[in-house]
């Protein structure tokens, strides 16, 4: 198949709450297009649209649902019973598929979608558009190995992945967590299984550094630290414990901006930011170019989200790690798996103090050329790989 020739590519992202998966797809749309490939991206995200799409990129809204218990949804927005909500889900993603026709459908995250609502057009696909590839995109590290087990084999995902898709793309390194082993992938479905590398983001200019620290007004003798909790759901103790920090054991020269997410309820948004105010600390729901706030860090406070984890690191900035346990173990298992590569620090949400985020900071601001000079060796590689297999999947079209 020719360059010039149309290829087109549908990729779909549940984005039940939080911001991971619409990122992580759009980092991945933005280096896929071309002039001669489509790019037509199905979420549920509620806020996809203050992102900037870049051109041949564009996305299908579907209604957004949020998680109430492990297998329970309800409608985010509008007032419909779940069940219909899921119906109109499942009838726009059906219709999308069979009008645009995609050579490649990625699927994020989920092997059968959202409460299954995926599995009707992989099935489809199967039958009508064979050549149509089908991949299942992974995250580095999903949950601990039980809790994924005991869930592909009660949703039955270990014969899916077998029957359903062309190829399983591992947004990470087997090295470092090995997700082949940890989740009991048959030897069958292993040979049809790829660890990408880790997914890098854009890298922040010199000159978009020195604008995002003079717009945030950081002196040059300041250290600037970002405080960031992704979605910002359950980002709250975090936050707040960093502000109490600074009320009770302040570091000296310090510009700090807090980046809550726009999912955090607003009440406690608006704490925080009353009691940021009197440190001139900002205070912002949403900041939609979050490479450049990274880059121009020096020093990032995070949760560890598979997102954030790779903004950060592409930046090649220092972070502090601060793992939610609940209601998966993910960020942890990351947390641990990087720092044994030494490439973050962190703080186990129990341990999470004044006193003890107090002294890790420090350690780490006398320390930050050490973490840079670990980090600027460490290859984020995983979009290479996908333009390879995409070029292999083109030329085989020929």
């Amino acid at each position: 198949m020719g360059e010039n020739k149309l290829y087109n590519i549908l990729m779909y992202s549940h984005d039940t709450y939080g911001l991971g998966h619409i990122r992580r797809t759009m980092a991945i749309a933005a280096h896929l297009r071309s002039l001669s490939t489509n790019i037509l991206i199905l979420t549920g995200s509620p806020i996809a649209g203050r992102f900037s799409f870049p051109e041949n990129v564009d996305f299908v809204r579907i209604p957004g649902m949020i998680k109430k218990t492990n297998d329970e949804y309800q409608s985010l927005s509008i007032k419909i019973n779940p069940d219909h909500a899921l119906n109109i889900r499942k009838s726009i993603i059906s219709a999308t598929a069979k009008s645009f026709q995609p050579d490649l459908f990625i699927v994020d995250k989920e092997p059968l979608g959202l409460k299954r609502e995926v599995l009707p057009v992989l099935r489809w696909f199967r039958k009508n558009c064979p050549q149509t590839k089908t991949i299942l995109g992974l995250r580095d590290i999903m949950d601990d190995r039980e809790t994924v087990c005991r869930d592909w084999q009660h949703k039955n995902v270990y014969r899916y992945l077998d029957e359903l898709y062309s190829e399983i793309w591992v947004y990470g390194r087997q090295d470092i967590y090995d997700a082949a082993a940890e989740y009991d992938i048959p030897e069958h479905v292993q040979k049809k299984m790829y660890f990408t590398g880790y997914l890098p983001r854009n890298q922040a200019t010199n000159k978009t550094k020195r604008k995002t620290r003079k717009k945030f007004c950081v002196r040059d003798q300041e250290k600037m630290i970002v405080v960031t909790a992704g979605g910002g759901g359950d980002g709250f103790q975090m936050m707040d414990t960093y502000l109490a920090m600074q009320e009770s054991m302040r570091i000296a020269g310090l510009k700090s901006i807090l980046i809550t997410g726009p999912f955090m309820p607003r009440n406690q948004r608006r704490h925080l930011a009353k009691k940021a105010k009197p440190f001139h600390i900002k205070v912002l729901p949403f900041y939609p170019r979050m490479e450049e706030m990274f880059g121009a860090a020096d020093l990032v406070v995070s949760m560890g989200g598979y997102n954030t984890i790779c903004e950060i690191l592409s930046q090649a900035t220092p972070c502090l790690i601060i793992p939610r346990e609940t209601p998966r173990k993910e960020q942890l298992l990351r947390a641990h798996a990087l720092n044994k590569q030494q490439l973050i620090d962190f703080i186990p949400w129990a341990d999470l103090n004044t006193q003890n985020l107090h002294e890790k900071l420090v350690s780490m601001l006398d320390n930050l050329d050490s973490y840079r000079m670990q980090i600027s060796q460490f290859q984020l590689d995983g979009i290479d790989f996908i333009k390879d297999r995409l070029h292999q999947f083109r030329d085989s079209l020929s």
